[in-house]
């Protein structure tokens, strides 16, 4: 019964997964798209948080796949890579967006999609989270953690987006960026800390 029920979670657990690379999938497309009409920096930033989303998700599902003591060490490993990744972009975007004072186009589309991404990632996020604690699984619990900054960083992306497009506040989405920098560099460095902790 136990085992019967492992086996549901971790299916569970890959069908979040497959959602989230599915959704992450087409985000690229109608990213790249809007990122180029409305020449919006923020956009094409946004685009590339959908690829390491992506391959965190293809991590975990590796991991689910074969669960097993180097694997999970691998895995997070892995997805501490692409939080460093993530903050290290967010950074330097961030700053070249400011010294650059650049000045994106509206985009409704680009503000539209945001939005519904930041819904389906904070609903992703919570999905993984439970199944994750459920079946005592570190990686998607960790992985949960990546889809739960994407949606922050969609809602970031949408303030931004928005303000620019009715005020004129083109400085407000680096801004929230630099947030997002200190929330990738503490989960990055809470898995060193879990690793280490496993040595």
């Amino acid at each position: 019964m136990i085992m019967r029920h492992d086996t549901a979670l971790a299916r569970r657990g890959l069908r979040l997964e497959f959602l989230t690379l599915g959704w992450n999938v087409v985000g690229i497309v109608v990213l790249a798209i809007t990122a180029l009409a409305a020449r919006s920096v923020a956009l094409a930033g946004f685009g590339l948080d959908s690829l390491i989303e992506i391959g965190a998700s293809l991590v975990v599902v590796w991991e689910l796949t074969g669960r097993d003591e180097s694997r999970q060490r691998r895995a997070l490993g892995a997805i501490a890579i692409a939080f460093a990744l993530l903050a290290l972009y967010l950074s330097v975007q961030g700053a070249v967006v400011l010294a650059a004072h650049h000045h994106a186009a509206a985009s409704p589309v680009g503000i539209a999609w945001t939005a519904l991404t930041a819904v389906a990632m904070f609903t992703l996020a919570s999905g993984k989270a439970r199944t994750g604690a459920a079946l005592g699984n570190p990686v998607l619990v960790t992985e949960g953690h990546v889809t739960r900054i994407d949606g922050i960083l969609a809602t970031a992306v949408l303030v931004g987006l928005t303000l620019n497009a009715l005020l004129g506040w083109w400085w407000t989405d680096p801004l929230a960026g630099f947030v997002l920098v200190v929330y990738a560099t503490r989960e990055c460095v809470h898995i060193a800390r879990e690793l280490r902790g496993r040595t």
